[in-house]
Protein backbone atom coordinates (compact mmCIF):
# COMPACT_ATOMS: atom_id res chain seq x y z
CA UNK A 1 0.00 0.00 0.00
CA UNK A 2 1.82 3.44 -0.77
CA UNK A 3 1.75 6.16 1.09
CA UNK A 4 -0.25 8.41 -0.50
CA UNK A 5 -3.73 5.55 -0.32
CA UNK A 6 -2.99 5.02 3.74
CA UNK A 7 -3.24 8.91 3.51
CA UNK A 8 -6.27 8.75 2.07
CA UNK A 9 -7.64 6.82 4.32
CA UNK A 10 -6.96 8.67 7.59
CA UNK A 11 -9.51 10.57 8.45
CA UNK A 12 -8.64 14.32 7.48
CA UNK A 13 -8.51 17.17 10.34
CA UNK A 14 -9.94 20.87 10.01
CA UNK A 15 -7.12 23.24 9.68
CA UNK A 16 -9.96 26.02 10.93
CA UNK A 17 -10.61 23.89 13.88
CA UNK A 18 -14.22 24.77 13.27
CA UNK A 19 -15.73 21.77 14.18
CA UNK A 20 -15.78 22.05 17.92
CA UNK A 21 -16.97 25.04 18.34
CA UNK A 22 -19.97 24.84 16.50
CA UNK A 23 -22.64 27.17 18.14
CA UNK A 24 -25.86 25.49 18.67
CA UNK A 25 -28.65 25.75 16.25
CA UNK A 26 -30.61 27.74 18.41
CA UNK A 27 -34.04 29.11 17.55
CA UNK A 28 -33.69 33.09 17.57
CA UNK A 29 -34.75 34.57 20.90
CA UNK A 30 -38.16 36.07 21.31
CA UNK A 31 -38.06 39.80 22.41
CA UNK A 32 -40.84 40.67 24.58
CA UNK A 33 -41.71 44.11 22.71
CA UNK A 34 -44.60 46.50 23.14
CA UNK A 35 -43.24 49.44 21.00
CA UNK A 36 -41.99 48.90 17.52
CA UNK A 37 -39.23 50.68 15.65
CA UNK A 38 -41.22 52.16 13.75
CA UNK A 39 -43.39 53.42 16.65
CA UNK A 40 -46.53 50.74 16.51
CA UNK A 41 -47.86 49.38 20.05
CA UNK A 42 -48.20 46.00 20.08
CA UNK A 43 -49.54 43.39 22.30
CA UNK A 44 -48.14 41.21 24.47
CA UNK A 45 -49.99 37.92 26.12
CA UNK A 46 -47.83 37.87 29.43
CA UNK A 47 -46.74 41.51 29.42
CA UNK A 48 -48.69 44.06 28.76
CA UNK A 49 -49.06 47.96 30.41
CA UNK A 50 -51.84 50.29 30.07
CA UNK A 51 -50.27 54.07 30.70
CA UNK A 52 -51.81 57.58 30.62
CA UNK A 53 -50.86 60.01 27.88
CA UNK A 54 -49.26 61.68 30.52
CA UNK A 55 -47.23 58.49 32.00
CA UNK A 56 -45.93 58.53 28.19
CA UNK A 57 -44.91 62.33 27.91
CA UNK A 58 -42.74 61.24 31.78
CA UNK A 59 -41.63 58.33 29.74
CA UNK A 60 -40.29 60.55 26.83
CA UNK A 61 -39.00 63.58 28.75
CA UNK A 62 -37.17 61.60 31.40
CA UNK A 63 -35.22 59.85 27.89
CA UNK A 64 -34.65 63.33 26.20
CA UNK A 65 -33.34 64.84 29.76
CA UNK A 66 -30.95 61.64 30.34
CA UNK A 67 -29.72 62.05 26.61
CA UNK A 68 -28.71 65.47 26.74
CA UNK A 69 -26.87 65.49 29.77
CA UNK A 70 -25.20 62.56 28.80
CA UNK A 71 -23.95 64.51 25.73
CA UNK A 72 -23.13 67.41 28.02
CA UNK A 73 -21.22 65.15 30.43
CA UNK A 74 -19.45 63.80 27.32
CA UNK A 75 -18.97 67.68 26.04
CA UNK A 76 -17.09 68.46 29.05
CA UNK A 77 -14.78 65.29 29.03
CA UNK A 78 -13.58 66.36 25.53
CA UNK A 79 -12.77 69.94 27.36
CA UNK A 80 -10.65 68.53 30.04
CA UNK A 81 -13.12 69.13 32.84
CA UNK A 82 -13.52 65.82 33.75
CA UNK A 83 -11.23 62.53 33.67
CA UNK A 84 -12.89 59.91 32.01
CA UNK A 85 -16.83 59.52 30.71
CA UNK A 86 -19.00 56.14 30.47
CA UNK A 87 -21.88 57.18 28.11
CA UNK A 88 -25.34 56.12 27.90
CA UNK A 89 -26.06 57.05 24.52
CA UNK A 90 -28.76 54.13 22.95
CA UNK A 91 -29.63 52.57 26.57
CA UNK A 92 -31.98 55.13 27.50
CA UNK A 93 -35.09 52.75 27.29
CA UNK A 94 -33.76 50.05 29.05
CA UNK A 95 -32.53 52.73 32.04
CA UNK A 96 -35.40 54.56 32.24
CA UNK A 97 -38.12 51.45 31.75
CA UNK A 98 -36.44 49.86 34.63
CA UNK A 99 -35.89 52.89 36.44
CA UNK A 100 -39.78 53.78 36.29
CA UNK A 101 -40.63 50.70 37.36
CA UNK A 102 -39.24 50.83 41.02
CA UNK A 103 -41.11 51.77 44.13
CA UNK A 104 -39.35 54.51 46.33
CA UNK A 105 -38.24 51.89 49.15
CA UNK A 106 -36.53 49.29 46.72
CA UNK A 107 -32.91 49.52 45.81
CA UNK A 108 -30.41 49.67 43.14
CA UNK A 109 -27.12 48.80 43.34
CA UNK A 110 -25.45 50.24 39.58
CA UNK A 111 -22.35 49.86 38.14
CA UNK A 112 -20.84 53.28 36.18
CA UNK A 113 -23.26 53.93 33.09
CA UNK A 114 -26.70 53.90 35.12
CA UNK A 115 -27.41 57.66 34.55
CA UNK A 116 -30.90 57.17 33.98
CA UNK A 117 -31.41 54.89 36.85
CA UNK A 118 -29.68 57.33 38.70
CA UNK A 119 -32.46 60.41 37.47
CA UNK A 120 -35.32 58.11 37.90
CA UNK A 121 -34.36 57.92 41.72
CA UNK A 122 -34.01 61.83 42.25
CA UNK A 123 -30.28 61.75 42.41
CA UNK A 124 -29.28 65.36 40.80
CA UNK A 125 -26.87 64.51 37.47
CA UNK A 126 -24.69 66.57 38.61
CA UNK A 127 -23.62 64.77 41.70
CA UNK A 128 -22.31 62.20 39.43
CA UNK A 129 -19.58 64.27 38.01
CA UNK A 130 -17.89 64.60 40.69
CA UNK A 131 -16.47 60.81 41.06
CA UNK A 132 -15.46 61.35 37.04
CA UNK A 133 -13.98 65.05 38.00
CA UNK A 134 -11.68 63.26 40.47
CA UNK A 135 -13.19 65.69 43.91
CA UNK A 136 -15.16 63.00 45.25
CA UNK A 137 -15.61 58.99 45.44
CA UNK A 138 -19.25 59.57 44.71
CA UNK A 139 -21.29 62.23 45.71
CA UNK A 140 -24.70 61.54 47.01
CA UNK A 141 -25.91 59.40 49.82
CA UNK A 142 -26.84 56.20 49.19
CA UNK A 143 -29.41 55.59 51.47
CA UNK A 144 -31.38 59.14 50.75
CA UNK A 145 -32.69 57.85 47.39
CA UNK A 146 -32.04 53.85 48.13
CA UNK A 147 -29.40 54.69 45.06
CA UNK A 148 -26.35 52.84 45.99
CA UNK A 149 -22.73 54.44 44.72
CA UNK A 150 -21.31 53.63 41.42
CA UNK A 151 -19.45 50.18 41.05
CA UNK A 152 -16.83 50.13 38.67
CA UNK A 153 -15.18 47.01 39.70
CA UNK A 154 -16.83 44.67 36.93
CA UNK A 155 -19.63 42.66 38.35
CA UNK A 156 -19.18 42.97 41.90
CA UNK A 157 -22.37 45.09 42.83
CA UNK A 158 -24.43 41.67 42.14
CA UNK A 159 -22.90 40.29 45.21
CA UNK A 160 -23.84 43.58 46.89
CA UNK A 161 -27.56 43.39 45.84
CA UNK A 162 -27.62 39.70 46.30
CA UNK A 163 -26.28 40.32 49.93
CA UNK A 164 -28.90 43.06 50.55
CA UNK A 165 -31.77 41.32 49.22
CA UNK A 166 -31.37 38.39 51.70
CA UNK A 167 -31.04 40.73 53.98
CA UNK A 168 -34.41 42.32 52.81
CA UNK A 169 -35.81 38.81 52.61
CA UNK A 170 -35.18 38.44 56.99
CA UNK A 171 -36.19 41.85 57.58
CA UNK A 172 -39.43 40.76 56.23
CA UNK A 173 -39.94 43.29 53.84
CA UNK A 174 -41.95 43.33 50.67
CA UNK A 175 -38.78 45.62 48.76
CA UNK A 176 -36.75 44.18 46.27
CA UNK A 177 -33.39 44.50 44.85
CA UNK A 178 -32.14 45.29 41.35
CA UNK A 179 -28.72 44.59 40.36
CA UNK A 180 -27.60 46.50 36.87
CA UNK A 181 -24.29 45.17 34.96
CA UNK A 182 -23.64 44.24 31.40
CA UNK A 183 -22.58 41.70 29.06
CA UNK A 184 -19.31 41.81 29.84
CA UNK A 185 -19.83 41.37 33.30
CA UNK A 186 -21.78 38.58 33.02
CA UNK A 187 -18.49 36.67 32.22
CA UNK A 188 -17.29 37.58 35.57
CA UNK A 189 -17.26 34.80 38.20
CA UNK A 190 -19.03 36.85 40.75
CA UNK A 191 -22.26 37.28 38.77
CA UNK A 192 -22.02 33.54 38.80
CA UNK A 193 -22.02 33.32 42.56
CA UNK A 194 -24.53 35.75 43.00
CA UNK A 195 -26.85 33.55 40.77
CA UNK A 196 -26.30 30.67 43.11
CA UNK A 197 -26.42 32.39 46.12
CA UNK A 198 -29.90 34.10 44.68
CA UNK A 199 -31.57 31.21 43.40
CA UNK A 200 -30.83 29.06 47.09
CA UNK A 201 -31.71 31.85 49.26
CA UNK A 202 -34.86 32.90 47.05
CA UNK A 203 -33.48 36.16 47.15
CA UNK A 204 -35.89 39.00 46.01
CA UNK A 205 -33.40 40.45 43.35
CA UNK A 206 -33.69 41.49 39.64
CA UNK A 207 -30.77 40.75 37.61
CA UNK A 208 -30.98 43.35 34.85
CA UNK A 209 -28.41 42.84 32.13
CA UNK A 210 -28.30 45.67 29.45
CA UNK A 211 -26.65 43.73 26.87
CA UNK A 212 -25.22 46.38 24.59
CA UNK A 213 -23.51 43.61 22.61
CA UNK A 214 -19.56 44.67 23.55
CA UNK A 215 -17.66 44.41 26.28
CA UNK A 216 -15.02 47.50 25.36
CA UNK A 217 -14.35 45.83 22.06
CA UNK A 218 -15.53 41.95 22.37
CA UNK A 219 -18.50 41.08 21.08
CA UNK A 220 -21.06 39.14 22.97
CA UNK A 221 -20.82 35.91 20.68
CA UNK A 222 -16.88 35.96 22.04
CA UNK A 223 -18.62 35.40 25.79
CA UNK A 224 -21.44 33.14 25.42
CA UNK A 225 -22.55 30.52 23.08
CA UNK A 226 -26.05 30.98 24.48
CA UNK A 227 -28.19 34.26 25.00
CA UNK A 228 -27.63 35.76 27.99
CA UNK A 229 -30.98 35.59 29.32
CA UNK A 230 -31.16 31.75 29.29
CA UNK A 231 -27.97 31.48 31.65
CA UNK A 232 -30.72 32.14 34.51
CA UNK A 233 -32.41 28.28 33.62
CA UNK A 234 -29.19 26.70 34.97
CA UNK A 235 -29.51 28.46 38.65
CA UNK A 236 -33.49 27.89 38.95
CA UNK A 237 -34.65 30.95 37.71
CA UNK A 238 -36.56 32.59 35.16
CA UNK A 239 -34.92 34.80 32.45
CA UNK A 240 -36.40 37.30 29.94
CA UNK A 241 -34.96 38.55 26.80
CA UNK A 242 -36.92 42.18 26.15
CA UNK A 243 -35.88 44.39 23.82
CA UNK A 244 -33.51 47.56 25.69
CA UNK A 245 -34.96 49.96 23.58
CA UNK A 246 -38.45 49.79 24.04
CA UNK A 247 -39.43 51.40 27.06
CA UNK A 248 -42.67 50.45 27.66
CA UNK A 249 -41.21 46.78 27.42
CA UNK A 250 -38.77 47.29 29.44
CA UNK A 251 -40.95 49.16 31.84
CA UNK A 252 -43.37 46.11 31.91
CA UNK A 253 -41.29 43.14 32.23
CA UNK A 254 -38.82 44.79 35.04
CA UNK A 255 -42.13 45.23 36.77
CA UNK A 256 -43.08 42.18 36.90
CA UNK A 257 -39.72 40.66 37.58
CA UNK A 258 -40.25 43.04 40.78
CA UNK A 259 -43.58 41.72 41.55
CA UNK A 260 -42.39 38.37 41.29
CA UNK A 261 -39.82 39.06 43.84
CA UNK A 262 -41.81 40.72 46.45
CA UNK A 263 -44.08 37.77 46.49
CA UNK A 264 -41.46 35.88 47.78
CA UNK A 265 -40.77 34.00 44.05
CA UNK A 266 -36.77 34.61 44.13
CA UNK A 267 -34.94 36.44 41.78
CA UNK A 268 -35.08 36.92 37.93
CA UNK A 269 -33.19 37.63 35.17
CA UNK A 270 -33.58 40.57 32.76
CA UNK A 271 -31.29 40.92 29.83
CA UNK A 272 -32.34 44.19 28.28
CA UNK A 273 -31.13 43.47 24.13
CA UNK A 274 -29.95 46.42 23.22
CA UNK A 275 -26.78 48.64 21.17
CA UNK A 276 -24.06 51.11 22.97
CA UNK A 277 -24.08 53.78 20.30
CA UNK A 278 -20.77 55.42 21.27
CA UNK A 279 -17.75 54.18 22.63
CA UNK A 280 -16.93 52.44 25.91
CA UNK A 281 -15.82 55.35 27.48
CA UNK A 282 -14.48 58.31 26.63
CA UNK A 283 -10.88 57.06 26.19
CA UNK A 284 -12.20 54.24 23.72
CA UNK A 285 -12.70 54.20 19.98
CA UNK A 286 -15.21 51.78 18.70
CA UNK A 287 -14.38 52.55 15.00
CA UNK A 288 -11.35 50.25 14.95
CA UNK A 289 -13.41 47.45 15.23
CA UNK A 290 -17.40 48.06 15.06
CA UNK A 291 -18.64 48.66 11.04
CA UNK A 292 -20.60 51.81 10.75
CA UNK A 293 -23.41 49.35 9.30
CA UNK A 294 -24.04 47.98 12.47
CA UNK A 295 -24.31 51.49 14.45
CA UNK A 296 -26.70 52.64 11.21
CA UNK A 297 -29.47 49.64 11.35
CA UNK A 298 -29.17 50.19 15.30
CA UNK A 299 -30.07 54.44 14.69
CA UNK A 300 -33.36 53.36 13.21
CA UNK A 301 -34.34 51.72 16.01
CA UNK A 302 -33.78 54.58 18.47
CA UNK A 303 -35.67 54.58 21.67
CA UNK A 304 -36.57 58.25 22.33
CA UNK A 305 -37.74 58.86 18.21
CA UNK A 306 -39.86 55.34 18.47
CA UNK A 307 -42.01 56.57 21.51
CA UNK A 308 -42.02 60.14 19.41
CA UNK A 309 -43.18 58.65 17.32
CA UNK A 310 -45.90 57.27 19.07
CA UNK A 311 -47.03 59.98 21.27
CA UNK A 312 -47.32 61.95 17.62
CA UNK A 313 -49.78 59.87 15.74
CA UNK A 314 -51.64 59.19 18.83
CA UNK A 315 -52.19 62.68 19.57
CA UNK A 316 -50.62 62.61 22.88
CA UNK A 317 -48.11 65.09 22.28
CA UNK A 318 -48.19 68.26 20.37
CA UNK A 319 -45.37 71.14 19.09
CA UNK A 320 -45.65 73.22 22.49
CA UNK A 321 -44.54 70.39 24.24
CA UNK A 322 -41.81 69.34 22.82
CA UNK A 323 -40.55 73.25 22.38
CA UNK A 324 -40.93 73.27 25.86
CA UNK A 325 -38.93 70.27 26.55
CA UNK A 326 -35.92 71.53 24.04
CA UNK A 327 -35.79 74.54 26.24
CA UNK A 328 -35.71 72.12 29.85
CA UNK A 329 -32.63 70.16 28.24
CA UNK A 330 -31.02 73.50 27.25
CA UNK A 331 -31.25 74.46 30.92
CA UNK A 332 -29.99 71.39 32.26
CA UNK A 333 -27.42 71.24 30.11
CA UNK A 334 -26.23 74.83 31.53
CA UNK A 335 -26.78 73.56 34.88
CA UNK A 336 -24.41 70.97 34.45
CA UNK A 337 -21.37 73.00 33.04
CA UNK A 338 -21.72 75.74 35.40
CA UNK A 339 -21.86 73.06 38.35
CA UNK A 340 -18.92 71.23 36.82
CA UNK A 341 -16.54 73.85 36.55
CA UNK A 342 -17.72 75.54 40.15
CA UNK A 343 -16.75 72.01 41.78
CA UNK A 344 -14.37 72.82 44.44
CA UNK A 345 -11.11 71.03 44.59
CA UNK A 346 -11.26 68.43 47.33
CA UNK A 347 -9.30 68.98 51.06
CA UNK A 348 -6.39 66.87 50.13
CA UNK A 349 -6.88 65.02 53.89
CA UNK A 350 -10.22 64.02 52.91
CA UNK A 351 -8.66 60.50 51.90
CA UNK A 352 -8.26 59.67 55.66
CA UNK A 353 -11.67 60.16 56.75
CA UNK A 354 -13.93 57.38 57.05
CA UNK A 355 -11.69 54.90 56.74
CA UNK A 356 -12.86 53.15 59.68
CA UNK A 357 -15.96 54.24 62.18
CA UNK A 358 -13.77 54.37 64.48
CA UNK A 359 -10.70 55.32 63.59
CA UNK A 360 -7.08 53.50 63.53
CA UNK A 361 -3.90 54.53 64.54
CA UNK A 362 -2.30 53.26 61.37
CA UNK A 363 -4.60 55.56 59.55
CA UNK A 364 -3.70 58.08 61.93
CA UNK A 365 0.00 57.68 61.52
CA UNK A 366 -0.35 57.94 57.62
CA UNK A 367 -2.29 61.05 57.92
CA UNK A 368 0.33 62.90 59.50
CA UNK A 369 2.87 61.64 57.66
CA UNK A 370 1.01 63.52 54.15
CA UNK A 371 0.55 66.51 56.21
CA UNK A 372 4.16 66.33 57.38
CA UNK A 373 4.63 65.73 52.95
CA UNK A 374 2.36 68.75 52.38
CA UNK A 375 3.59 70.87 54.42
CA UNK A 376 7.32 70.47 52.45
CA UNK A 377 6.65 72.07 49.32
CA UNK A 378 5.53 75.35 51.69
CA UNK A 379 8.43 75.41 53.30
CA UNK A 380 10.81 74.86 50.10
CA UNK A 381 8.27 77.60 48.49
CA UNK A 382 8.95 80.22 51.51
Amino acid sequence: MTVESTAARKPRRSSKRVSAAKKPQNPEPQLVQLLTPEGERVQHPDYDIELSAEELRGLYRDMVLTRRFDAEATALQRQGELGLWASLLGQEAAQIGSGRALRDDDYVFPTYREHGVAWCRGVDPTNLLGMFRGVNHGGWDPTTNNFHLYTIVIGSQTLHATGYAMGVAKDGADSAVIAYFGDGASSQGDVAESFTFSAVYNAPVVFFCQNNQWAISEPTERQTRVPLYQRAQGYGFPGIRVDGNDVLACLAVTRSALERARRGEGPTLVEAFTYRMGAHTTSDDPTRYRHDEDRAAWEAKDPIQRLRTYLENEGHADAEFFTALDEESDMLAKRVREAVRAMPDPDDMAMFDHVYADGHALVDEERAQFAAYQASFAEEGN
